[in-house]
């Protein structure tokens, strides 16, 4: 992790860069979200996947008009995460406007960053916004990536709903996998969808087998 903790403050300190933000503030915000992204409970919503959503809104960056936007809302999307409340793309958004309000980033970058992360509620999207394209995109870039990495992410949400029993889950998991098959496309942004679509799907079908095979004597 410590390399993670070194990357993403370089990450950081690039994304402020272009703003006149004192230092003393930034790495007080910068603390605060490692502590917000390391509380227990979180397996999968970590730092790690906050590297990963960076990491791929960097390959993406060609195709977005305010990319420092993205990466704010890639920094603060799920710094509330409470599996058992309905609000907290909602809590999250107020979090972040607040914060960099408080660093003074301008008005019209933090309106768009509360507005990408609500997007990420229902992963739904205007056809001529890229921006929330690059970074739906990026976020869901798990779901494509290979089957044993796929594979310890379906086991890490799972454990972040470790409160609710096997037959409620496997019921909304399955839900929630089949409305992503569902859709004509999974991924919005050409390059991901030529370089993941067909492998998400395999993923996200595989995953539903899984939770099929559950017998129900250990549904419980």
């Amino acid at each position: 992790m410590g390399k993670i903790y070194h990357e993403l403050l370089t990450k950081w300190w690039q994304l402020l860069q272009s703003f006149p933000v004192e230092q003393t503030a930034a790495e007080d915000v910068f603390w605060q979200l490692v502590a917000a992204y390391s509380t227990p409970g979180r397996y999968y919503h970590t730092l790690e996947h906050i590297y990963h959503v960076l990491s791929a809104i960097k390959t993406l960056q060609n195709q977005a008009q305010d990319l420092p936007a993205i990466q704010f809302a890639a920094w603060f999307h799920d710094v509330v995460y409470d599996t058992q409340a309905q609000d907290n793309e909602q809590q999250s958004a107020s979090y972040a406007v607040e914060i960099l309000s408080w660093l003074q980033i301008p008005h019209s970058i933090i309106a768009r960053v509360a507005s990408l992360i609500l997007g990420t509620k229902h992963h739904q999207v205007e056809p001529d916004d890229f921006d929330a394209q690059v970074f739906l995109d990026a976020d869901l870039e798990i779901l494509g990536s290979n089957p044993q990495r796929y594979h310890q992410y379906a086991l890490s949400i799972r454990q972040e709903y470790l409160w609710m029993p096997n037959v409620e889950y496997v019921t909304g998991r399955k839900q929630v996998l089949h409305q992503f098959l569902h859709r004509d496309r999974i991924y919005l942004t050409n390059l991901m969808f030529h370089k993941f679509e067909s492998s998400a799907r395999q993923n996200l079908q595989a995953e539903i087998m899984r939770l099929e095979q559950i017998s129900p004597a250990n549904q419980s």
